[in-house]
């Protein structure tokens, strides 16, 4: 009688804490919902995000647009001198005035690898295994007193990233990113928050990144963010006709 009773009691405490039990899939879904749902972000066509800069004395005005599919251009404005970085899905390139360089030059391919996951419009998370990435649940963790979902993401590319979603809310709070960079591994760690609705889509208005454990970090606070603008694919490709445009592929 004592063991029929210890086996219920024990099946009773253990089967609540499997059905409880997630997938990376299922939270992966209540992200999306989170966001806006996954219709709303399939029918994302563009996008434009302005934001002001800040990191110790340096102020800045930053524009990013994104346009399906994998277009993303990138603008660095200071005192006058804009930096470009830009990807139109199959080649990176940037104009760096500030290293002396006002004509456009290739990336390289390791450079590259960022623009191209910055270029998905609606995040890598979103149809993860169509676009070739993998994923797995890694647990729960804690960021700055608040419960969250570790996703790791093993992106097509090799490079690795942690999403650190709010158990309660499921929209991003931080991003580990680990990429590989001529051979070395770089880390970063993004801190994402104030989210708003623009469109039937959350937001981030504030976003911060740097180095791991770092208090020197980029801090972006987005002023506007407008959706399905119109916005030209010649925006994304590398001005033609510059013969004296320089190639910055690194030769491993």
């Amino acid at each position: 009688m004592r063991r029929t009773l210890w086996i219920l009691i024990t099946v009773t405490l253990f089967f609540p804490l499997c059905g409880s039990a997630q997938t990376a899939d299922e939270v992966i879904a209540k992200n999306i919902q989170a966001r806006g749902g996954i219709e709303k972000l399939h029918a994302l066509q563009s996008m434009r995000r302005t934001a002001k800069l800040s990191r110790g004395p340096m102020r800045a005005t930053y524009i990013e647009e994104i346009k399906r599919a994998d277009k993303v251009r990138g603008e660095l404005i200071v005192q006058g001198l804009t930096q470009v970085r830009a990807y139109d899905g199959k080649t990176g390139w940037q104009i760096n005035p500030f290293r002396g360089r006002r004509d456009p030059e290739l990336m390289s391919q390791d450079d590259t690898k960022s623009l191209e996951v910055s270029a998905d419009i609606e995040g890598p998370l979103v149809d993860y295994k169509q676009k070739g990435h993998k994923t797995e649940l890694v647990g729960h963790d804690s960021v700055e007193g608040t419960d969250c979902f570790n996703i790791k993401l093993n992106l097509k590319n090799g490079d690795v990233r942690y999403y650190y979603l709010d158990a309660d809310s499921y929209l991003e709070l931080k991003i580990e990113s680990q990429s590989t960079i001529r051979g070395a591994v770089r880390y970063t760690d993004t801190f994402l928050g104030d989210y708003e609705e623009v469109g039937g889509i959350y937001f981030p208005f504030s976003i911060e990144s740097g180095d791991p454990g770092s208090e020197s970090r980029q801090r972006y606070s987005v002023e506007k963010v407008e959706l399905n603008v119109p916005l030209d694919d010649a925006k994304f490709s590398m001005p033609a006709g510059k013969t004296e445009a320089k190639s910055a592929v690194v030769t491993k």
